[in-house]
């Protein structure tokens, strides 16, 4: 009998991003890891097939570690997934909204219920996952300590649903990445993909503006761009772009010929199928 497939993510049973692994690929396995790098790690020696990353979300801005994960691994990304957001507060049997002192959740998490924390005027707890808080909730079993988590997280670790729905925004959604050993490129005929690469460029007036510049003149809308400080001296940057087309399209091709012109460090990161969620909430 042949193994299950499996697909790595950061965190324990009930988290999103495990949520997302079995929205998105139900046929595999999913592993949790202690830490994104552990995530990578796993692919890159075979042990998991696929790794699921998130990497921004609609309330909670870019997720940490992801700028310097992402170019720095040997993965590519071959796919993208939304995941919903639908927090819940969360405590042992005896909690309610009165005894709680303490929340814990992933910082995206506390981030995304910053409206709750205020209105219940309880202290905010910094923990690896929002799963992982929930469990840490569960062993506690203290009903001055609650989580913010998902649904499936309190079904699991056996906890109570103070509140549904708490994040500060409807449509709370994260953008997930999916890593793998090899890249899988979509046929550039079919349409509908998307490209992520980083850059460096040189250190002179204009540089950004003029690599920048073959992408507007040659029609290829970029829907993300980032930048982060690589050295100490605080000079030299580096850039995440993300932009709509195949690099074997035309247009592509020669806006990517222009940027090259301008640049010291130039890396595909992946070239993949747009989400259809994409299209559904254009």
């Amino acid at each position: 009998m042949a193994e299950t497939p499996r697909i790595a993510y950061q965190g324990v049973r009930g988290a999103y991003s495990h949520l997302a692994c079995a929205t998105a690929y139900p046929d595999m396995e999913p592993v949790g890891y202690d830490t994104f790098a552990a995530a990578f790690q796993a692919v890159e020696d075979g042990k998991a097939e696929l790794a699921m990353i998130p990497i921004e979300n609609t309330l909670g801005g870019r997720v940490a570690d992801m700028h310097h994960l992402l170019p720095e691994s040997n993965l590519y990304i071959v796919g993208e997934h939304f995941q919903p957001v639908r927090h819940c507060l969360l405590g042992v049997e005896e909690a309610s909204l009165e005894t709680l002192k303490t929340v814990a959740s992933h910082e995206q998490g506390l981030a995304q219920c910053r409206g709750l924390i205020q209105e219940l005027g309880v202290e905010p707890h910094d923990f690896g996952d929002t799963a992982g808080a929930a469990k840490e909730a569960a062993e506690r079993n203290d009903p001055t300590y609650g989580a913010i988590a998902s649904e499936l997280a309190a079904e699991i670790y056996g906890l109570k649903i103070l509140r549904t729905r708490i994040e500060d925004r409807l449509g709370n959604t994260t953008r997930m990445v999916v890593m793998s050993r090899r890249s899988a490129e979509p046929d550039p005929r079919d349409g509908g993909a998307m490209t992520s690469i980083v850059f460096q460029v040189r250190s002179v007036p204009g540089a950004l503006y003029k690599a920048l510049g073959g992408f507007a003149t040659n029609g290829v809308n970029v829907t993300k761009l980032e930048s982060y400080i690589t050295d100490q001296s605080f000079t030299v940057a580096q850039f995440y772009a993300e932009f709509d087309g195949h690099p074997a399209d035309p247009s592509v091709a020669n806006a990517l010929e222009e940027l090259q012109f301008f640049c010291t460090t130039l890396k595909r990161l992946g070239t993949y199928p747009k989400s259809e969620y994409r299209a559904a909430n254009h």
